[in-house]
């Protein structure tokens, strides 16, 4: 695995209301940054997915009223009205849209595009209802700083009677990986400090989930879908979840973490067009999501890992995301039985 930077611990607040107005100050001006709309743009896989979505289909798109939410640069307001889309409206709560305006016009398509400053439940939209919906609404570990529930609110409150949506599917997948030397590295790091103990660090690093990437010859078991979100039926209540999981080892090894990454589908594509951030394909920003677990799982082939993967908003700071793994390894090997449990805060 690569040592490229984990989840940043939030500031903390005494007040449940001001951790929250932090929280959404903290995420939209993130948004402000080039170096944001940089890395996405250059991300290929995220990109040419959703271009290749958008003009494989122009049949779909021609004539139709486009709602953009979370447009950011206005790149998929422009592959949709490159498609044959009568009008877009990107909205966006970042002054990013500033820019966004300014290429918008460079590249000819003001009269076709309108962009929209503010939050998608709160802005006037120049149309009572769209065709289409497209966004680029997912975080890390798929729902971390996600914009889902903007897109639902978008979808239910705009999209006409059998609407599109672009994308529509999300499935997320785990699997067992061995990582004995980064894991010392970041875990076992705090046993030992230039000779003091720090070990009350140790269990705050373990708690904090890693955003890496995780090479493909780490994992261990056999990947398992865990959760598939439908955008067309998907509710916001929906996104707090506790569902089981099994994971079944290809070969005789320790795992040492669990990691998690996420497939986007296109299905209303006439050839449906997907892509996947896992650990199996090409580079995406996203990368891999990673748990660290207390124990070391010594599995053999063909042994089973069942667990169950908890998620929701945390109570004080909505943006964060509260999540839970327990484990337990089915074996006969009494010396070898294993069973724990983990929580994680992505902040």
């Amino acid at each position: 695995m690569s040592n490229s930077a984990s989840s940043q611990p939030a500031l903390a607040a005494s007040d449940p209301m001001a951790g929250m107005a932090h929280s959404e100050a903290h995420y939209f001006n993130s948004y402000n940054h080039h170096g944001i709309h940089e890395e996405m743009l250059k991300d290929e896989v995220r990109t040419k997915s959703y271009r290749d979505s958008i003009y494989q289909n122009g049949h779909l798109f021609k004539d139709k009223v486009v709602l953009d939410v979370g447009c950011g640069t206005a790149i998929l307001s422009m592959f949709a009205v490159k498609a044959g889309a009568k009008h877009v409206i990107g909205v966006d709560m970042s002054t990013i849209i500033e820019k966004a305006r300014e290429i918008v016009e460079v590249n000819g398509m003001s009269d076709k595009i309108t962009l929209v400053q503010g939050k998608m439940e709160e802005v006037v939209l120049p149309f009572p209802e769209v065709d289409i919906i497209i966004s680029e609404w997912m975080g890390y570990f798929l729902l971390y700083e996600s914009m889902l529930d903007t897109v639902l609110y978008a979808r239910d409150r705009y999209l006409k009677k059998g609407g599109l949506i672009f994308p529509d599917k999300a499935t997320i997948y785990m699997a067992g990986i061995e990582d004995g030397d980064y894991k010392e590295e970041k875990i076992g790091f705090w046993d030992n400090v230039w000779g003091f103990d720090y070990t009350p660090l140790k269990a705050t690093a373990m708690t904090e989930p890693l955003v890496d990437i995780v090479d493909m010859k780490a994992v261990v078991t056999d990947p398992t879908p865990v959760l598939t979100l439908d955008l067309y039926t998907v509710k916001t209540s929906d996104l707090a979840f506790q569902v089981p999981f099994t994971l079944t080892a290809r070969r005789d090894d320790f795992v040492h973490a669990l990691i998690a990454w996420f497939d986007i589908e296109f299905s209303a594509c006439h050839k449906p067009i997907k892509f996947s951030t896992g650990p199996h394909t090409k580079y995406t920003h996203w990368k891999q999501t990673v748990f660290y677990l207390r124990d070391v799982i010594t599995v053999e082939e063909g042994e089973s890992i069942k667990g169950t993967l908890k998620n929701g908003p945390n109570a004080r700071n909505p943006r964060d995301l509260d999540i839970s793994v327990t484990y337990k390894l089915l074996t006969d090997d009494p010396h070898r039985q294993v069973s724990g449990s983990g929580e994680y805060r992505m902040c």
